[in-house]
């Protein structure tokens, strides 16, 4: 341990996973410790009693090893602590192409988007067609809606003919919104219009997602096989990590039991979340029997300042044994009561089996990285999706190395071109 590194990576998360990757494959000599024995942080996946000696979800939220017979075999469980989808065509994808790191992983669409909206859930409209039949809008509406679906779907940034005189770099979503259809915007919100339109094509499926066969937990492992291939260093169960630094402020290295790893610059992990999770032997009811779903509950509906996710899996996705399904509920936290907090949707989940309450903290940096070389990532938010979680990690990248990622670039074909 006593070398010195270009980056050391503490907490193995998605996050850090990913930049560990990034920046080994950038060519810079990475360290990336943990104070666990495994892979994940908090993107880890949890079984029900054994895997993971610290972290499992019976002992974490019942205090037990042994949970009901009635479940199934435990290893038959990956049981996300920070459940999010991915858009089809979205960021995180284009990092795992960009990187080759799919070759690692094997995933799936998802079911089903839908919407809760004056007290029924329903499914929101992926196509020109699905917005003529929707309950949502009235008549007008469903015409405008039509047309908006059309648009987007026709919409090509270099061919001016398809624009209608809107340019898409200087409106706002809701001038494009109002000049198209008047639509509501609980499907777009933090989402570009044309990436869900993109996300939607690319499977042909019910909803713009997909997720990863055995869950998320997977992702983190992939991330850092790829900072080992590149030469990247691991090292795990590494407790009471403490950052160095000199006399004008700056990082210099990280000790642990005893020994000192020298560096240049030092990434580190740091949000109160309500989550509900819930073991069930049925899909969420009124969502077409679907398996694997997202319904978002606005905070208009619920008389919130903040919207509540509902997400579902099931044994679709190896998450689960065969009949059961895994449901989380979460939201920002606007009161220390998490099981009166996400009622209304846990309402939505009908008969549950088992049901785990959480809540945790959200954080964020308030270093100055370039005065202390220190980077910090943000906590997990609420949402189901990750486009600003790995915004953040292509933020910190970008201060660390002073240069973007070139997504455009697909690090297997140019391999294969030097060879």
């Amino acid at each position: 341990m006593d070398e010195e590194y270009d980056v050391i990576v503490l907490g193995t998360g998605l996050k850090e996973c990913i930049l560990s990757g990034l920046l080994s494959v950038d060519g810079l000599k990475v360290l990336h410790m943990d104070r666990n024995d495994y892979y994940g942080g908090e993107s880890t996946s949890l079984n029900l009693i054994q895997v993971y000696v610290i972290e499992v979800l019976w002992k974490r939220f019942r205090g037990s090893d042994k949970p009901p017979a009635h479940l199934g075999s435990s290893r038959d469980y990956n049981v996300d602590m920070v459940p999010k989808f991915m858009m089809a065509n979205g960021t995180l994808v284009r990092v795992l192409i960009h990187t080759d790191v799919t070759k690692y992983l094997y995933f799936k669409a998802v079911d089903g988007s839908f919407v809760y909206n004056k007290g029924k859930v329903h499914k929101v409209p992926a196509t020109d067609m699905e917005a003529l039949k929707s309950p949502l809008m009235g008549i007008f509406e469903k015409r405008r809606a039509r047309k908006f679906f059309i648009y987007v779907q026709d919409y090509d940034e270099t061919d001016p003919k398809t624009h209608e005189g809107m340019d898409l770099t200087r409106v706002t979503t809701r001038e494009l919104i109002a000049y198209a259809t008047n639509l509501l915007l609980f499907w777009l919100k933090n989402l570009l219009l044309t990436l869900y339109s993109e996300s939607l094509a690319r499977f042909q499926g019910g909803s713009p997602y997909i997720y990863p066969l055995y869950g998320l937990g997977e992702l983190p492992q992939a991330f850092a096989r790829l900072s080992a291939v590149y030469g990247g260093t691991y090292m795990l169960n590494k407790p009471e990590c403490k950052v160095e630094f000199n006399e004008e402020g700056q990082v210099i290295g990280v000790t642990s039991e005893g020994e000192t790893a020298r560096c240049k610059k030092v990434v580190r992990k740091v949000g109160r979340v309500a989550r509900a999770i819930a073991i069930m032997n049925h899909p969420i009811p009124n969502t077409n029997d679907c398996h694997s779903v997202q319904v978002i509950l606005p905070q208009k509906q619920l008389g919130r300042k903040s919207d509540m996710y509902l997400f579902c899996c099931s044994y679709s996705h190896n998450v689960a044994p065969k009949g059961k399904f895994i449901a989380f509920v979460s939201t920002e936290a606007e009161t220390d009561q998490p099981e009166i907090e996400l009622k209304p949707g846990i309402d939505l989940l009908g008969p549950v089996e088992e049901l785990f309450f959480d809540i945790y903290d959200r954080s964020e940096p308030v270093n100055e990285p370039s005065l202390d070389n220190c980077f910090i990532s943000a906590s997990y938010d609420a949402t189901t999706h990750f486009e600003s979680t790995v915004m953040d990690v292509l933020n910190m990248y970008t201060m660390i190395t002073g240069k973007a990622v070139d997504l455009s670039v697909d690090l297997s074909a140019a391999s294969a071109a030097e060879e």
